[in-house]
């Protein structure tokens, strides 16, 4: 279970320094603070709850798989109530699309046990309706997995900022263990799907996605998931036109209304 990989992290990040300070959230409240990261867009579920995407490709948007599953039923939400806000602050976005379809990890359950299996695998690709073709909006590259002690970044929305997105740009990998990133990200509910960036050749490229947020030794910390194989695996599927439905169940879903509040994550 997550409860007992965490545990066995406690020790290890305990006597860990980070090599730096991390950076606080950084509030992208004009078009010039905002400026390169249009890409990242709110999610909005169906007017059940909202996650964070990024756009990689034109017409697809990364997130995290349980974004896309009812908290009380588990029965995955209808792909094509799904809208992604692209660059979304304060009541307006740089590009407004609907979603054609989406595909999630095959080896993602959204029921049962919260296992590190479930978080490596909480990946999901949409598909939308239109491509966006917009000189602002320009889709983020990806990169593989970070190591350890690596520097990251996120930009994300979250619960008392879902109109506006923040940027940590300074963060580090705690640790990488069963395909599970260790992250002191400043996440809160809102920021599953939300782009782990690296900034290796100056450039952001996006090497993981929010999956889940908990404590470590009183520390607050957030999860992150593989990508680098799951992703290709994912646009293979999409091009294949193969429509998985995950298990039901109760796992990190979205609560509330869609302007207010967002993921559910699982606090270990």
């Amino acid at each position: 279970m997550l409860r007992a990989l965490i545990a066995a992290l406690t020790l290890a990040l305990s006597v860990t320094a980070l090599k730096a300070q991390d950076t606080g959230l950084k509030r992208l409240d004009t078009g010039d603070d905002g400026r390169g990261w249009e890409a990242v867009g709110r999610l909005d579920l169906a007017g059940r709850g909202f996650c964070t995407g990024a756009l990689i490709a034109p017409d697809l948007v990364l997130t995290a798989a349980h974004c896309l599953f009812d908290k009380e039923t588990g029965a995955r939400l209808s792909d094509e109530k799904i809208e992604f806000l692209a660059g979304w602050r304060n009541g307006r976005a740089s590009a407004y699309r609907w979603v054609r379809r989406a595909v999630v990890h095959p080896s993602y359950a959204f029921g049962g046990d919260i296992a590190a299996e479930r978080v490596r695998n909480d990946v999901a690709l949409l598909e939308l309706r239109h491509p966006i073709r917009n000189a602002r909006v320009v889709p983020f590259g990806t990169d593989k997995r970070p190591q350890t002690g690596q520097r990251v970044g996120v930009v994300s929305y979250a619960r008392g900022r879902s109109e506006v997105p923040s940027l940590q740009e300074v963060c580090d990998v705690m640790a990488n263990q069963e395909g599970v990133l260790v992250m002191s990200c400043d996440v809160d509910y809102g920021s599953s799907g939300a782009p782990i960036f690296t900034f290796d050749g100056g450039a952001p490229r996006v090497v993981s996605v929010v999956s889940a947020m908990a404590e470590v030794d009183g520390r607050k910390v957030s999860l992150g998931t593989q990508l680098e194989v799951p992703l290709e695996m994912l646009r293979a599927e999409l091009a294949q036109g193969i429509d998985r439905r995950a298990g039901s169940g109760p796992y990190m879903a979205v609560v509330g209304h869609a302007r207010e509040t967002g993921a559910k994550f699982a606090k270990p």
